[in-house]
């Protein structure tokens, strides 16, 4: 196994499935599959999920909320999409806890760090919500700051593409693919694969990033196991 320590990025919008709002269960259950399956493997795993399947902050401005309340409302959504998770992979017989950036008990742990990397050494997924807990921040950037502040090894950004294009390649047929990308290639490139925030976060703490398909079954697996399998970013 090449990573034994992980933060996997999901999108919110990704477990709405072929629908654009709510959760569906058939992907829900799979992605606690695949993330039960390398836990058993002694990876130890930390997931941030958006919320964008619920509710959008940055969208909910434009139909007239004040930006913060737009951004504290995102955090919510991301939390009931990690209560979601977090149910589903116990069900599958895995063990996990919800950890919220903002104080939250009983719907979840306040999230600590010391307390977060305990609960991974003990084989639990670790559910880290709410983003930073501040507004103005996605949770892009609060998946690259807990990558950093819990020691991953890497960033794993588990999405619908199988990795980082010259273009969409679901809107340009002509779209390559990158192997591996350098952050300095994909700033001058201008490719949009996180906000710049956390791209920064990313670069300056050397915490490389791999973009794959999270949606094909077994693919957390070969990501973590070394196999190539999307588009690695790195200094």
């Amino acid at each position: 196994m090449k990573y034994s320590r992980i933060l996997l990025k999901l999108s919110g919008e990704s477990l709405a499935g072929k629908g654009n709002h709510g959760i569906n269960e058939t992907v829900l259950d799979e992605y606690a599959r695949q993330v039960i399956e390398v836990v058993n493997k002694k990876c130890e795993v930390s997931i941030v999920i958006g919320g964008g399947n619920i509710f959008r902050g940055l969208s909910g401005t434009k139909s007239g909320f004040d930006r913060v309340k737009g951004d504290q409302m995102g955090m919510l959504a991301t939390i009931i999409n990690s209560l979601a998770l977090e149910s589903a992979i116990k069900k599958l017989g895995g063990k996990a806890t919800v950890f919220t950036s903002i104080r939250m008990e009983p719907v979840g742990e306040l999230y600590n760090r010391d307390k977060v990397v305990e609960e991974m050494k003990r084989g639990s997924v670790c559910i880290l919500s709410g983003g930073t807990g501040n507004p103005f921040f996605t949770t892009d950037t609060a998946s690259a700051l807990r990558a950093v502040e819990i020691g991953a090894d890497v960033l794993l950004k588990g999405t619908r593409v199988d990795g980082v294009y010259t273009a969409d390649p679901e809107k340009d047929p002509k779209a390559r693919k990158f192997d591996k990308i350098s952050f300095e290639e994909a700033i001058a490139l201008r490719l949009k694969i996180m906000d710049s925030t956390a791209f920064t976060m990313c670069r300056e703490n050397d915490m490389p990033v791999i973009v794959f398909d999270m949606n094909k079954p077994g693919n957390l697996m070969k990501v973590v196991n070394g196999t190539k399998t999307g588009t690695l970013i790195y200094n």
